[in-house]
């Protein structure tokens, strides 16, 4: 149980580039992910914009088998999920001492293959019930992408996947951290992956007033913290990092990233869609990562929000970080990727995960975008429209999902002089 845990590798597939280099680069120039849908015709929806993936050609990344056979949401975490394992220095095909009987993978998804469900059933109602695939169940079953990630790295550690909407992601690192720490696995390969974009799921989030229905300035769309914000973008992409217990990551030369040092999950059990309105559960998360870390409140520099842009996730989400922080609340800097990325959903928590591991690694922390417009209910320092350099040495990742999920990871810049001292990590 008292196993440290690292992070040696990140990869990512998102509306704003298909590899963590080009995301972090177009983060940190204010760069939008959103845009008028392309995958569809949007016209006469009332909604007609997402943040989606663009250029991501999945025979080339994984084969034309591989695309064939799998949902969008999958063929995402495969791309993601080969970039970690690269990352990480990880060869899975035996040519090195790795047991990949000690290699898991805990990829979850918050939809998972809708694409797929709706597309066979329109095979049904058009074609007959002969022509469904019979690849349909395996390709939108949540766990596909968890099942797929094994295959292509013949990976026999723990295998499954966490479904817990907007949080998945971030409940994907925390319970993978937990196997390494309980001595069930020497790596994980963990993180969250969905696609959801379609005029059915997208008008079902309009008509829950939702989603921002800002289509003639797509960019300007996700305005987390603002006052003119009128909900979330919908988006599409994964984020998978790969932990790894910290003698192991030493022994083999491993280049560290970052240490996973706490995990809080609670459940609001208040509302099917809406936060407890005094942000109890996000606070008890927060709480809880703070604990499992050993650290206190004042040891934190930068949140980044869960930040959706809707009306009532930012005030109290702000609120929660207050109860949390005290007056060290007024010194964190705090910003949402989804001013960029638009909301991916079960994929939100493991980029988001990924940002502040880069934001660690570099100094610097990306800024809210479309911040123009101050909301008394939201008065922390969002990092307004600019990046910052600021040295952060701890970094809080929030999610929060549908059904009143609560996940937060506490990760700490990695000092590699420092690598034989515990200091409250994991």
């Amino acid at each position: 149980m008292n196993e440290r845990v690292v992070v040696t590798g990140v990869g990512a597939v998102t509306p704003l580039g298909n590899d963590v280099p080009t995301i972090w680069e177009g983060l940190l120039n204010g760069r939008s992910g959103v845009g008028r849908v392309q995958e569809y015709d949007p016209s006469g929806l009332a909604v007609q914009i997402a943040a989606e993936v663009k250029g991501f050609d999945a025979r080339k990344r994984l084969g034309r088998k591989a695309a064939r056979r799998n949902d969008r949401f999958t063929v995402f975490a495969m791309g993601a999920a080969r970039e970690a394992i690269e990352d990480a220095g990880l060869r899975t095909d035996g040519s090195d001492a790795l047991v990949s009987n000690r290699v898991g993978v805990l990829v979850g998804t918050g939809i998972g293959g809708v694409l797929t469900l709706l597309e066979e059933y329109d095979v049904l109602l058009e074609r007959g019930p002969e022509r469904v695939s019979p690849f349909m169940i395996p390709k939108l079953m949540p766990n596909a992408a968890a099942a797929a990630i094994a295959i292509d790295h013949d990976l026999h550690g723990p295998n499954f996947s966490v479904n817990s909407a907007c949080a998945t992601g971030s409940h994907a690192i925390g319970e993978a951290a937990g196997l390494i720490r309980r001595g069930l696995a020497d790596v994980m390969v963990c993180g969250g992956a969905d696609a959801a974009t379609h005029p059915l799921s997208v008008s079902a989030f309009a008509n829950m007033k939702a989603v921002s229905t800002r289509n003639d300035e797509p960019e300007r769309a996700s305005r987390p913290f603002d006052a003119e914000r009128d909900g979330f973008v919908v988006g599409e992409g994964a984020g998978v990092l790969v932990l790894e217990r910290l003698d192991h990551a030493l022994e083999r030369g491993a280049n560290i990233r970052a240490e996973l040092i706490g995990y809080g999950a609670t459940c609001d059990a208040y509302h099917v869609a809406a936060p407890d309105e005094d942000g109890d559960g996000a606070a008890r998360a927060m709480e809880m990562a703070l604990a499992d870390a050993g650290l206190s409140p004042e040891s934190v520099d930068y949140v980044n929000a869960h930040g959706t842009s809707t009306p009532l996730n930012d005030p109290i989400e702000t609120q929660a970080i207050r109860r949390v922080f005290g007056q060290h609340a007024d010194r964190l800097e705090v910003s949402s990727s989804k001013s960029m990325l638009g909301h991916l959903m079960g994929a939100a928590g493991a980029v988001e995960a990924i940002v502040c591991v880069r934001s660690l690694e570099t100094g610097w922390v990306h800024g809210t975008m479309n911040y123009e417009n101050p909301d008394p209910a939201c008065d922390l320092d969002y990092v307004p429209n600019e990046p910052r350099e600021s040295r952060p040495n701890v970094a809080l990742s929030n999610s929060f999902g549908f059904g009143g999920h609560n996940g937060c990871v506490l990760l700490r810049r990695w000092d590699p002089a420092g690598r034989s001292r515990r200091e409250g990590g994991a």
